[in-house]
């Protein structure tokens, strides 16, 4: 038997029933990538694409608690955050991975369901960027996630653009604006340093392609990355490959068209 290293990850988010968004969406990205997922989880949520119905939070106790028997089981080498749900929950998931320091952290800042269901209150929203931003290795919403944060609307790429530099220049972490809610030829995303530099990602658009989870997938692919001591550019451009690959070799199923995980 070969006894090879395998980079370990970790997810704090919620739990998505129907399987495309959340630690299931994140553990299949894991796995596609190489690496082994482990999981704290913040809330379950009943829903399908297209409609959130129920959200039930764990405690912030119980939260943290998990977050404590993974690394104390094993050496984590990267995390991301998904939807968090409460401000006691941010709080107590910052208080564990402050002293987890060395390990690379990506944020993705859950604020909006793919229906527009707000998923955070205001008082989690500040509490994120407080608590999280700071300890990231980068933060990573989508268009309409960096507008709640910026105050203002975004709607051409320029504006986008300008948005991830003037936010990684203000938490003094990078930042990756997914511009795809553009709904242009090209679906470009955009990273910035604090240092004022910058990257666009584009890959061609697929049309006609439910996109739940894809801010999830995102994410995780780029944990992965990260895990495996990849730069945060090669990490990005890595996962926005698998991402674009993802949506176009979706599947169909009933009348929903998950992402393909397992082809991507």
């Amino acid at each position: 038997m070969v006894n090879r290293k395998v980079p370990v990850t970790l997810t704090i988010a919620g739990s998505d029933n129907s399987g495309g968004a959340g630690i299931q969406a994140d553990l299949k990205t894991f796995t596609r990538h190489g690496v082994y997922g482990t999981t704290a989880v913040t809330c379950v949520v009943a829903e399908h694409p297209g409609r959130v119905s129920r959200i039930t939070a764990e405690s912030p106790s119980m939260v943290a608690e998990q977050i404590r028997l993974v690394f104390e089981a094993f050496p984590v080498a990267a995390a991301k955050t998904g939807m968090l749900f409460s401000a006691e929950i941010i709080r107590s998931v910052a208080r564990e991975l402050r002293r987890r320091r060395k390990m690379k952290l990506v944020v993705d800042p859950v604020m909006l369901a793919t229906s527009g269901a707000a998923l955070l209150k205001p008082e989690a929203e500040r509490a994120m960027a407080r608590e999280l931003f700071p300890l990231a290795a980068v933060v990573t919403p989508n268009l309409d996630e960096a507008a709640r944060l910026l105050g203002r609307k975004l709607k051409t790429p320029e504006a986008a653009k300008e948005a991830a530099v003037g936010l990684a220049r203000k938490w003094k972490v990078p930042f990756l604006v997914k511009g795809g809610h553009l709904k242009l030829k090209a679906a470009a995303d955009y990273l910035a340093w604090p240092n004022g530099k910058t990257r666009v990602f584009s890959a061609k658009r697929v049309r006609g392609v439910e996109t739940h989870g894809t801010g999830c997938t995102y994410s995780a692919a780029i944990c992965a990355g990260l895990a495996k001591g990849q730069s945060l550019e090669k990490a990005v451009a890595k996962a926005k490959g698998f991402i674009t690959r993802a949506i176009r070799r979706h599947l169909k199923m009933g009348r929903c068209t998950p992402l393909n995980h397992l082809r991507a």
